[in-house]
């Protein structure tokens, strides 16, 4: 029940405000978006597919700048599921100024293969712009947060309990720039460190195609720097996809 209340009152932190005034989505519109889809079939002696998608929106209400990304993968080989791993996430930013804002997220992830049903990530804190221009950004942000992870029934039984929750630092750095005319670069990390680390590092680059399409080549690396037994420390995954923007 903490993890709920505490979930549902940041996600309710985020009001609507009163007028616009950023450069968060271009132009004057106040909704954008980000269409991505990538999946793999392979059959004969080897039956494999995989799939790969994500919705990523931005949102400007007056001070908030909003964003919300779901994202799903799912990998099987002859029959057998071999990834699967869903996310929703939810940011609200409350601009103090051009440079500096306020955050709330919440975000709520499904990875089976991590011996856990579900991890559940709830922080607020300061973000700061060191660089915003037209072809560079580099933001970092910082503040408390509370991780509730609840182990699946086989783990929970092997492991003498059933879930695990945390007092955490959230932390974010987060780079991008335009390559050439056409191209973009970006680097992330996000990092939530309590009991244990839990790092997320993300590598992308983007390829304009046509109008609206792009290619994006991405390699995403996921730690863990205490794994439940049996369980690896780092995941990593590579990915090709369309994404398409609006």
């Amino acid at each position: 029940m903490k993890k709920l209340l505490l979930t549902a009152a940041i996600t309710l932190a985020m009001p609507f405000a009163a007028h616009a005034g950023s450069d968060f989505v271009e132009g004057d519109a106040t909704f954008a978006g980000e269409a991505e889809l990538g999946a793999t079939l392979t059959t004969g002696n080897t039956d494999t597919s995989s799939l790969k998608a994500r919705l990523a929106l931005k949102q400007e209400l007056g001070n908030w700048e909003n964003q919300y990304v779901l994202e799903g993968l799912y990998k099987e080989d002859t029959e057998e599921v071999t990834a699967k791993r869903y996310f929703l996430g939810v940011q609200g930013d409350y601009q103090i100024n051009d440079i500096s804002y306020l955050f709330a997220n919440t975000n709520y992830e499904v990875d089976p293969f991590t011996g856990y049903d579900f991890t559940s990530t709830t922080s607020a804190g300061y973000g700061y712009r060191f660089i915003d221009t037209e072809r560079m950004s580099l933001k970092a942000e910082a503040g408390p947060g509370y991780i509730y992870q609840q182990l699946d029934d086989e783990t929970a039984l092997a492991e003498g309990y059933d879930s695990d929750d945390s007092v955490v630092v959230h932390a974010v750095v987060d780079f991008q720039t335009k390559v050439g005319e056409s191209s973009k670069f970006q680097q992330k990390f996000v990092a939530d460190w309590g009991e244990k680390l839990d790092g997320r590092s993300e590598t992308s680059l983007t390829a304009n195609i046509i109008g609206a399409l792009a290619m994006k080549f991405a390699v995403i690396v996921r730690y863990n720097s205490d794994p439940l037994d049996d369980k690896k420390s780092t995941d990593t995954e590579t990915n090709m996809t369309l994404l398409y923007s609006f």
